[in-house]
């Protein structure tokens, strides 16, 4: 697995703990890493993975204002943790990260919905994100 896939995976897990429990953000970035303490990873990879949260939780009003924009018949609130996560992710990489391509955005996005939720779940990521990728190029 590539390292940038496998930090959206670190990521991934941080908003969804940060989601359910409602805990800081610092601590919920220095639990996970000190319960990963035995696995070698890089710093490279947790510092794309925080780059992420952090990321996320900055924009997070704005990044929920897309998703609800565009989600229709849907409220986030009732989303799956995952999947509202997953398009929180991966809207942060389209609106504020220019370093990353969109195809690249949404690609990783999509994978994470199929190995984490389900194959519908990847269709409706990919609509979400496609819609909010078409709106920022215009």
């Amino acid at each position: 697995m590539r390292k940038r896939s496998r930090a959206r995976e670190y990521a991934l897990q941080m908003l969804y703990q940060l989601d359910i429990t409602s805990d800081t953000q610092e601590n919920v970035f220095n639990n996970f890493w000190l319960d990963k303490e035995h696995e070698d990873v890089s710093q490279e990879l947790k510092d794309f993975s925080a780059e992420l949260l952090y990321g996320v939780s900055q924009h997070i009003a704005e990044i929920d204002a897309k998703i609800r924009q565009y989600a229709d018949n849907w409220q986030l609130e009732r989303m799956a943790f995952v999947d509202r996560n997953i398009m929180r992710m991966g809207s942060f990489e389209l609106l504020f990260r220019e370093d990353i391509p969109p195809k690249v955005s949404i690609n990783e996005a999509v994978e994470l919905a199929k190995k984490y939720s389900g194959a519908e779940a990847g269709k409706f990521v990919n609509a979400i994100l496609d819609k909010i990728n078409i709106e920022k190029r215009k």
